[in-house]
């Protein structure tokens, strides 16, 4: 039983290590060491409890939840020492798909310079694609403070990047 259990954890932690991982690069503004460190955790608390949470209707989802929760907690809990970086480091080749790096990179800026819970209903919302009621139950809020933030942060996100996220739809 122990070994069947490892097996499917293994097996999802396989499939679904990507995507938190790229959702945890946006939240955490393309700290890619920090965002490594929030899926291990998130995978660490998903094993803890996968005999429960394998019988849900869907676990990727409760991972992304989890992921969320876990990047929340750690902005709370940062120590004072540690100050982000003026600049990001060379990310090397472009990427797979043909967007601009230079305009990834400007976009992680902005999502770097809003407070955690912006870039996280941001990501849910436009990068995860959840509604509103999804993103409410992720983030322990209410659907009135989830819109309230949504759009708040948009507009924080648009006078950072010169009134316009149009050059960024695609990315």
């Amino acid at each position: 039983m122990r070994q069947g259990r490892r097996d499917g954890f293994r097996e999802f932690a396989a499939g679904r290590s990507g995507p938190l991982y790229r959702s945890a690069c946006l939240l955490v503004g393309g700290d890619t060491r920090l965002a490594e460190d929030l899926v291990q955790e998130t995978l660490g608390r998903m094993y803890q409890r996968w005999g429960r949470i394998s019988r849900i209707d869907n676990p990727a989802a409760y991972a992304q939840t989890v992921l969320v929760r876990v990047f929340l907690t750690h902005q709370r809990r940062r120590p004072a020492g540690e100050r982000p970086a003026g600049e990001l480091p060379d990310r090397g080749a472009p990427a797979p798909d043909g967007g601009d790096p230079a305009q990834r990179l400007t976009l992680l800026e902005a999502l770097g310079r809003l407070a955690p819970k912006d870039r996280a209903v941001l990501v849910l919302r436009y990068w995860e694609n959840r509604s509103v009621e999804e993103t409410a139950d992720a983030m322990n809020a209410s659907s009135a403070a989830v819109r309230t933030r949504t759009s708040r942060a948009l507009a924080r996100l648009r006078e950072q990047l010169g009134g316009s996220l149009a050059a960024f739809v695609d990315l």
